[in-house]
């Protein structure tokens, strides 16, 4: 009786674990498709977003989809950024870096597209942010709710009158601006 409950927790426990997804190998973008302009490449272990000389804008999706899951990053940057992890679909991102509109750091802060700007805004930021350093992001994605912890404390949620039930995961270099963004460790969890 004993062997089969440790049995039983044994396949549950690895069930679970097989759930994490390592969504960058480190050495290339397989498992991801560019949107817009080519502004990505992989270097040392990192994907490193950076504007072409004209300034176009890019997103790197991912090539799977995704329901409800949480989605964990490291990233770095220096300077005035305006980068994001989109969640879905093009509309619902979190905002990396500095809002171009309110000209000022918005980052773990979600930023919706359709009503053009932050229904709120994530607290704490400006004392867990560490500009030029590596950074932790995790977004938890359930249904149209949305939590997202910085550095390990979190920071903000919000329910999304514009979720979608399914899509990918995207990465944003944002057109117009001279910005480099590097992240890496990208791991994602279904739930």
């Amino acid at each position: 009786m004993k062997i089969s409950i440790l049995l039983t927790l044994l396949a549950a426990s690895l069930l679970s674990q097989a759930e994490l997804v390592s969504l960058f190998n480190g050495k290339d973008l397989t498992g991801w498709k560019v949107v817009g302009a080519d502004c990505w490449k992989v270097i040392d272990g990192a994907i490193e977003g950076e504007n072409d000389p004209a300034k176009k804008g890019s997103i790197l999706w991912s090539n799977n989809e995704y329901a409800n899951f949480v989605f964990k990053c490291g990233f770095k940057f220096e300077g005035k950024i305006d980068s994001g992890v989109f969640l879905r679909h093009e509309n619902d991102q979190i905002q990396i870096g500095i809002s171009g509109s309110l000209k000022r750091d918005m980052t773990a802060s979600p930023y919706i597209a359709s009503k053009r700007g932050y229904p709120v805004e994530a607290k704490g930021v400006a004392e867990l942010l560490k500009e030029g350093e590596w950074n932790t992001m995790k977004i938890t994605a359930k249904g149209p709710i949305y939590t997202v912890e910085l550095n390990g404390k979190e920071v903000m949620t919000y329910t999304s009158e514009t979720a979608k039930e399914k899509g990918p995961v995207g990465l944003q270099v944002h057109p117009g601006k001279e910005m480099k963004v590097l992240f890496r460790d990208l791991t994602l969890e279904a739930l």
